[in-house]
C-alpha cells in the first residue's frame, strides 16, 4: 500500500455536542484493539481531543488546521502522520461546514475531507428527532457535491423502536446507516474550563472510559462496512511532509558537533503541543528532552534553549509554585540569554505570579484567572528580531484561555497582530520570546530552526 491510498474516513457532525468525540475515539480504539495501526487525527487547533486519541491508538494525535497550516499543507502532513498506518480516522470539528470565520470553508471538516479524498461519515445528535432525521442528513449530504456523504451513526438513540423509526426514516435518504449508539451509559469525560480534561491528568481513568467508548462502538456500528469504505477512497498525489526537509530549507541545522539540548515542558501541566514540533527541533539538529516542571527540580542537564508550551498552569499554580528550585533554574537559564519560547500556559508560567502564586519571575507581568473566554484566529507579525522570529515574520495562530496577563505587552512586544485586530502582544526580553498567541511551527519552520541556532551558538539574536 502506497502512503497516498492510506484507507481514512472522516467523522464529522451537524453541529458541536453531537457526539464527534465519542464516536471518532472510540473507532479509533477499536480498530486498533482488532490489531490495526490506526493514525489518528483532528481538524482544527484543539490541542485536548488528539490527547484521547493518542491514548486510544498509540500514536501521536496530528491536527489538520488550514488557517494555522496553509491549505497545500494538509495532505503532505495528513501523509507524514499516517506514514506506516492501517486506517487513518479524521476527528471535524464544530458541524461540517463550519471554519474560520467569515472565511467562507477555510478550516472547515468539509474543506479537509475535500482535500484528502476521503468519505465523511455523519454523526448525528437523533435524541429528539424520527423522521426528521432524514431531512437533515439530505440537507448535508446535497449542500457540497464535491463532499462524500458515505454514512451515518445515529447517536443518543433512545429505544428499539426509535432505532427502528430512524432507520426506516433513513431508507429514503440515499444514506446508510453504519451505526446506532444508545443514550444510555455515557462515558465518563469530566470538563473544566477550556473542555475535557487533558489525558496527562486522568490517565488511568481515561484509558478505562476510551475502552468503554471502543466497546460501545464495536458493539453498534457495522466495523466492516466502516472499514470498507475507509479502503475505498482515491490515492492522494501529495508528497508526504518531512521535517528534516522544511529544517533545511528554513535555514538549515546546528553546526556539526554542536547539537544543542532542548528542555521541552510537559507533564499534567503542560499538555498543549503539536508533535511537528519536536520533530523540527530534531531536524534542525537539537536533542529534544522532555521535563515536567511539577515533578523536576532541575532542567536536563546540558540545557542549552527551552519550549513551554501551553497547558493549565493555573490549576496547578500552588504545585508549580511550590518547585522553587525548577522556577530558579527557568529564571536563571533566561538571565544566561538562552532562547526560550513560551506559549500561553508557558508565558504564565514565566510570569511574576499566578492569581498571587509565585510564579519564575522572568516577565515584568502577573497573571489571573478570567471570567472572559479569549478565543479565536490571530494573524501576527514579529516587530523585530528576537529568539524565535526574524523581524518581519509573518505567522497565524491562535488564542484560547480563560486567564489574562498585565500588562499585556512588554516594552518590546512579542507580536503585533493584524488581524482581526491591530494590536502588540507579549514580551521580548533577552532570550525570552513569550506570548498567548499558539503557533504551528509546520507553517513557520523558521522559529524551530531560529531557536535551535540560538541554543547552538550559545547566545541569541536580539538579546539585551
Amino acid at each position: 500500500m502506497s502512503a497516498g491510498t492510506i484507507p481514512r474516513l472522516v467523522i464529522a457532525a451537524p453541529a458541536s455536542g453531537a457526539g464527534k468525540t465519542t464516536v471518532a475515539t472510540g473507532l479509533m480504539a477499536a480498530f486498533a484493539e482488532a490489531g490495526l495501526a490506526v493514525s489518528p487525527h483532528k481538524v482544527g487547533p484543539d490541542y485536548i481531543d488528539p490527547g484521547y486519541h493518542s491514548l486510544a491508538t498509540g500514536r501521536p494525535g496530528r491536527n489538520l488546521d488550514a488557517y494555522l497550516c496553509g491549505t497545500d499543507r494538509l495532505a503532505p502532513l495528513f501523509l507524514h502522520g499516517a506514514r506506516g498506518a492501517d486506517l487513518a480516522v479524521v476527528e471535524g470539528v464544530m458541524g461540517l461546514f463550519d471554519g474560520a470565520s467569515g472565511m467562507g470553508e477555510l478550516s472547515s471538516t468539509a474543506q479537509v475531507a475535500k482535500v484528502l479524498r476521503a468519505p465523511v461519515v455523519l454523526v448525528v445528535d437523533a435524541s429528539s428527532q424520527s423522521r426528521s432525521v432524514a431531512a437533515l442528513v439530505h440537507g448535508f449530504a446535497s449542500w457540497d457535491p464535491q463532499v462524500r456523504l458515505a454514512g451515518v451513526i445515529l447517536n443518543k438513540v433512545g429505544s428499539d423502536r426509535h432505532e427502528a423509526l430512524l432507520r426506516e426514516a433513513m431508507e429514503s435518504s440515499g444514506v446508510p446507516v453504519l451505526g446506532a449508539l444508545r443514550r444510555t451509559g455515557e462515558v465518563r469525560t469530566p470538563s473544566r474550563h477550556l473542555g475535557l480534561v487533558p489525558v496527562a491528568e486522568r490517565r488511568a481513568d481515561a484509558l478505562d472510559s476510551v475502552r468503554e467508548l471502543a466497546a460501545r462502538v464495536r458493539a453498534g456500528c457495522d466495523m466492516e462496512a466502516l472499514l470498507a469504505l475507509a479502503r475505498g477512497v482515491p490515492e492522494l498525489p501529495d508528497a508526504a511532509w518531512d521535517p528534516a526537509a522544511e529544517a533545511a530549507a528554513a535555514g538549515g541545522t546546528a553546526p556539526a558537533g554542536r547539537r544543542p539540548l532542548i528542555a521541552v515542558a510537559g507533564g499534567a501541566a503542560f499538555t498543549f503541543s503539536y508533535a511537528e514540533h519536536a520533530e523540527l527541533l530534531a531536524a534542525a539538529g537539537a536533542d529534544v528532552v522532555p521535563f515536567d516542571p511539577l515533578r523536576d527540580e532541575r532542567l536536563p542537564e546540558g540545557t542549552g534553549g527551552l519550549v513551554i508550551g501551553g497547558g493549565f498552569p493555573e490549576v496547578y499554580a500552588p504545585d508549580l509554585s511550590a518547585n522553587a528550585p525548577l522556577r530558579a533554574a527557568v529564571a536563571a537559564l533566561a538571565a544566561s540569554g538562552a532562547p526560550v519560547s513560551a506559549e500561553c500556559a508557558g508565558l504564565l508560567y514565566l510570569a511574576g505570579s499566578i492569581d498571587g502564586k509565585p510564579m519564575c519571575g522572568v516577565l515584568p507581568a502577573e497573571a489571573r484567572m478570567s471570567e472572559r473566554l479569549t478565543l479565536g484566529y490571530r494573524e501576527a507579525v514579529a516587530l523585530e528580531d528576537n529568539a524565535l522570529a526574524a523581524a518581519g515574520t509573518r505567522v497565524r495562530g491562535h488564542e484560547f484561555h480563560r486567564t489574562a496577563v498585565e500588562p499585556g505587552a512588554g516594552a518590546s512586544p512579542a507580536w503585533g497582530f493584524t488581524h482581526p485586530e491591530r494590536r502588540v502582544e507579549g514580551f521580548v526580553q533577552g532570550g525570552v520570546h513569550a506570548s498567548y498567541l499558539h503557533v504551528h511551527w509546520a507553517a513557520s519552520p523558521s522559529l524551530a530552526t531560529r531557536l535551535v541556532a540560538g541554543a547552538a551558538r550559545g547566545t541569541t539574536v536580539g538579546v539585551r
